[in-house]
């Protein structure tokens, strides 16, 4: 099964900025099992900024655009050698793509992208994909990893998308302030209904938030693509969601 995993900044590092090494360690140990069993796996990584910050001991996320490209540019570095050191040592390849809009609007563009994407996974190598913070400004104002992270799954064909991130899935209502919040293990189809459940992002670290999730799920629910929304916090468990048991939300579409 081709399976795409997007990873958010809360899931990685702490508030600080400070990499989750325990976390991240047993994110990636997961995610090898997984590929040795036969999956497929594409990584969408959020979190170079967060890291970047980190890294240069800011003491919050800068505010204006080239703030933000120089802890992007910083942060990448960062991010990408803990993914080839922790992958090589379940020996694993990693490659990165730093892609912009332009790579998915533009056809010549988009089908050059999709043949490389492709062309890695047939040499058994763990893409890494995130926008390419340091020259689009455009993509840190609007742009969010959930949504990039169901367009490749729609342009490789995936089967699953694994949305990893601070929450445990999609609620009744905001489960911060309302004790009576129940979560919601399956949905069908995101109608009107669904999208009144949206909030806003619970971290001050990235872009996302309910919104960005559900505008992954219509797009994934639209190509035959199975979607699931669950919390970082415990990586075993993407086992389970590989395994189509109940965890989070999972957007299944009324073809199922």
């Amino acid at each position: 099964m081709r399976i795409v995993i997007k990873i958010g900044t809360s899931t990685l590092a702490y508030a600080t900025g400070q990499l989750n090494i325990r976390r991240v360690e047993a994110l990636c140990k997961t995610m090898s099992d997984i590929r040795n069993a036969g999956h497929e796996l594409i990584l969408v990584s959020s979190g170079a900024i967060g890291m970047g910050v980190g890294k240069l001991g800011l003491r919050e996320r800068p505010q204006d655009i080239p703030g933000k490209q120089a802890a992007a540019a910083v942060g990448q570095c960062e991010l990408m050698y803990i993914y080839d050191k922790l992958f090589s040592e379940y020996h694993h390849t990693v490659a990165q793509l730093l892609i912009t809009a332009e790579n998915l609007t533009n056809e010549t563009r988009h089908l050059n992208f999709t043949n490389t994407l492709n062309r890695l996974l047939e040499l058994g190598v763990v893409p890494v994909i995130n926008e390419n913070d340091t020259v689009a400004t455009e993509e840190i104002v609007i742009g969010d990893n959930d949504t990039l992270a169901a367009n490749v799954a729609r342009s490789v064909g995936a089967r699953l998308l694994i949305l990893l991130s601070d929450i445990d899935g999609l609620y009744t209502a905001d489960p911060h302030t309302n004790p009576d919040a129940a979560l919601l293990p399956v949905v069908r189809r995101v109608d009107e209904e669904i999208k009144k459940l949206a909030g806003v992002s619970s971290t001050t670290q990235g872009t996302g938030g309910m919104v960005t999730k559900l505008r992954a799920a219509e797009i994934c629910l639209g190509c035959g693509c199975e979607m699931v929304i669950a919390n970082g916090n415990n990586p075993a468990a993407l086992y389970d969601i590989v395994e189509g048991k109940p965890v989070g939300t999972r957007f299944v579409g009324e073809w199922v």
